[in-house]
């Protein structure tokens, strides 16, 4: 049989980075001229002396070792070689994030070599000249981020491929016939990626779970959960333990704890919520202050360390809000009744009291467990209403009740003092350099099947600052009496906002007349507030929001403490919802540790711990974000008709991003899609520009839309454009 001759490589082409690979692949084998071609599959003449120029070059420039001669070895450390993570883009290439590098690394699409959006790799990078990108090469999958996908399966006769509709995963998953379980044709599946051979195109996997037809609504939800790994139930042994404890009060543990029973105590809440962490009670004092209690359920109580209870809650680290639905960190049996801090029930809580002047000054404070009885639940509303009106009758279409009452004298004298004082706290952490972001959240109204029945937006008001300024104090005093005592804690930091986005969105806020102060941090943060200010009521309000949001560094969890910018406090923790965030429970633990006396415990372990929290706070948050692009999607689906005034969120070289107005549901125009003239991307003016006429799109234009495509899998929009609105 004649030998097969390949097709020679046409021009001369650079096999260093192929060369790298193959001995890396194999570090304690020397290669020869030959071994490396035959690995190549070349057998032509001019490749191969390519592969020996080639080799030589790496040698002189000691990336790899002449071990012997003409046999050569890859270097045991190279200068050119980094570990980091892929950051994978919608075509098909990628970026290398590694600290060592200012500028990401390109990664082309046919040097990917398996790897996966956010896994960690090891690179060779090269084109390290001055003046030119790098590029790199990936060598190694050192730890794949996720191997669990949702998708749609499409079975043929003996194998089935799962395609997804993450724009960052470029390849379809394989799966055997004997690996295909209870799917069928159509369904969204959950699969396990369990292997990549290394002449397959696609990696091979197996379903472990069907989810149901694509665009059912409990199909999509569990999907969102799916996709970023979190649970929809619990386990059965987890509900069965904590069904199985004594959550009765005992009066040999109300003998332990300081007893406030008998103080004025309130909790003010969401109408809809159903675990209340928190409560508020208020005294006046002879000397003329005031005693303010923020009272904490005392889920450390229940949840003891080393139990399948705890590791599960450690496992969830939060509770996750969809938009139809909660996704509980700890079972109903805790959440919603034995940790809540229901009306008219006892109580046992973790808390910071503290006596306060009439300037919101802290005399003095006192952290402990304690047991509470809570006299009256309200809404953020009927609270609203006494402090607006200075009125105690609630009226019916306020009233949580579903009838008019009337709130005792004493709760209301309370409310409006606690609004006073959280009036100032609230004056004195601006003029510290405190931002105010208070981002307008679209919600929905939802029929009994959870379809989507109308959009309204909630707005934070007097009521809700009232509790978050409480709330805030108790975070900050916990964690600066275990901060000053430079012990082991849990903190939530927040780094100062990174100056390249803030120059990007300088950039953009320019073109609606607005600028930011760079000279200083203090400047930074007063400068955006003023902006927030300004821009409040206007079209622009929702992008400029986010765009200072997304200009700010991300909030995280941390033993090393180095304040947290966003509130201008040197010392942060969180404290106030342990029944939804398992690093409450964390600081509850070494707050009554360090009350008994303890030493400062490892700081290594806390660390890892945080890290953990730190990421899957990460993705509940995308999760959210998913459920509520799908609610909208949703939504307009059912509005394909009618004409939306809307707002150009985004330019990009394809289109225009909009955004309704009356809904802040966010969609595509294509650029082919806009009629009137033949468009062009303008990148420094961030706009489209019509070559005839030389009329231009650009951000915050209001333009008129219709609903083209409303694709529920995908959670995207396309719309149709209609008009310039005049």
């Amino acid at each position: 049989m004649s030998k097969k001759i390949r097709k020679p490589i046409k021009n001369d082409k650079d096999f260093s980075g192929k060369i790298v690979k193959i001995l890396s692949n194999s570090p304690n084998k020397g290669f020869n001229y030959k071994q490396i071609a035959a690995k190549l599959e070349l057998d032509d003449t001019k490749s191969r002396n390519q592969i020996i120029k080639d080799l030589k070059i790496l040698a002189s420039s000691k990336k790899i070792i002449e071990s012997e001669p003409g046999k050569y070895l890859v270097k045991a450390v190279s200068q050119d070689y980094y570990e980091g993570t892929i950051d994978m883009t919608s075509r098909k290439t990628a970026y290398f994030i590694c600290d060592e590098f200012t500028e990401d690394v390109f990664i082309p699409t046919n040097n990917l070599n398996r790897a996966l959006d956010k896994d960690k790799v090891k690179v060779y990078v090269y084109n390290r000249r001055k003046g030119k990108r790098p590029e790199g090469e990936v060598i190694e999958v050192i730890e794949r981020d996720k191997t669990e996908f949702v998708g749609v399966i499409d079975i043929q006769t003996n194998f089935a491929f799962v395609s997804t509709a993450n724009p960052k995963m470029y390849t379809d998953i394989f799966i055997p016939k004997d690996k295909l379980g209870e799917a069928e044709n159509g369904d969204v599946v959950l699969v396990k990626i369990e292997d990549w051979p290394k002449r397959a195109d696609s990696p091979f996997g197996s379903v472990i779970r069907v989810l149901g037809k694509p665009g059912e609504h409990n199909t999509e939800i569990h999907a969102i959960l799916a996709e970023y790994g979190l649970p929809s139930d619990f386990p059965v042994e987890v509900e069965v333990y904590a069904q199985k404890l004594d959550t009765s009060i005992q009066e040999a543990e109300i003998a332990k704890r300081r007893d406030m029973r008998d103080t004025l105590t309130y909790t003010i809440d969401p109408k809809d919520a159903k675990d209340f962490d928190d409560a508020l009670s208020f005294k006046k004092l002879e000397n003329g202050n005031y005693e303010i209690g923020i009272h904490i359920a005392d889920v450390s109580y229940y949840l003891e360390e080393g139990t399948i209870l705890d590791d599960e809650a450690y496992q969830r680290a939060t509770s996750v809000y969809l938009v139809d639905r909660v996704v509980p960190m700890l079972p109903e049996v805790l959440s919603n009744f034995a940790c809540s801090l229901r009306p008219h029930e006892e109580k046992y809580t973790f808390s910071a009291v503290f006596e306060v002047s009439p300037n919101a000054q802290v005399i003095n404070q006192w952290f402990g467990r304690t047991v509470i009885y809570s006299d009256q639940r309200f809404a953020y509303e009927e609270a609203q209403y006494i402090i607006e009106k200075k009125d105690n009758t609630i009226p019916i279409d306020i009233s949580i009740t579903g009838e008019s009452y009337v709130v005792p004298d004493e709760i209301v004298e309370a409310t409006l003092k606690l609004d006073e004082l959280a009036k100032i706290l609230r004056k004195k952490r601006m003029q510290n350099g405190a931002i105010s972001f208070d981002k307008v959240e679209v919600k929905f109204n939802l029929d009994a099947e959870g379809e989507p029945e109308g959009v309204y937006f909630k707005v934070s008001k007097d009521a809700n600052h009232l509790i978050e300024e409480f709330m805030l104090l108790a975070n900050r005093k916990v964690a600066e009496y275990i901060g000053k005592q430079k012990k082991t804690f849990v903190y939530r930091i927040h780094d100062e906002p990174n100056e390249d986005k803030l120059i990007a969105m300088q950039q953009v806020i320019a073109k609606f007349g607005y600028k930011i102060d760079f000279r200083n941090k203090g400047d930074i943060s007063k400068s955006l507030n003023a902006l927030m200010e300004e821009v409040n009521g206007k079209k622009e309000q929702n992008l400029i929001d986010t765009l200072a949001i997304r200009s700010m560094s991300k909030a995280k969890y941390s033993t090393d403490n180095i304040g947290h910018y966003g509130l201008a406090f040197d010392y942060y923790s969180h404290f106030t919802s342990p029944i939804r965030r398992y690093p409450d429970v964390m600081v509850h633990r070494l707050l009554q540790f360090y009350l008994d006396g303890g030493a400062s415990v490892d700081e290594e372990t806390y660390e890892t711990k945080c890290l953990h929290c730190s990421n899957m706070e990460s993705l509940a948050t995308n999760a959210e974000r998913d459920s509520i692009k799908y609610m909208q999607v949703k939504y307009m689906q059912d509005h394909q008709d009618e004409e939306f005034l809307g707002v150009i969120s985004g330019v990009t070289e394809w289109g225009i991003y909009v955004e309704i107005v009356s809904n802040k549901c966010e969609g595509m125009v294509r650029i082919r899609e806009i009629k009137d003239d033949y468009y062009t991307f303008d990148e420094k003016q961030y706009a489209l520009v019509g070559a005839t006429s030389n009329s231009i799109l650009q951000l915050g234009d209001e333009i008129y839309v219709k609903v083209k495509n409303a694709d529920l899998v995908k959670k995207q929009l396309d719309f149709h454009f209609l008009r310039r609105a005049e």
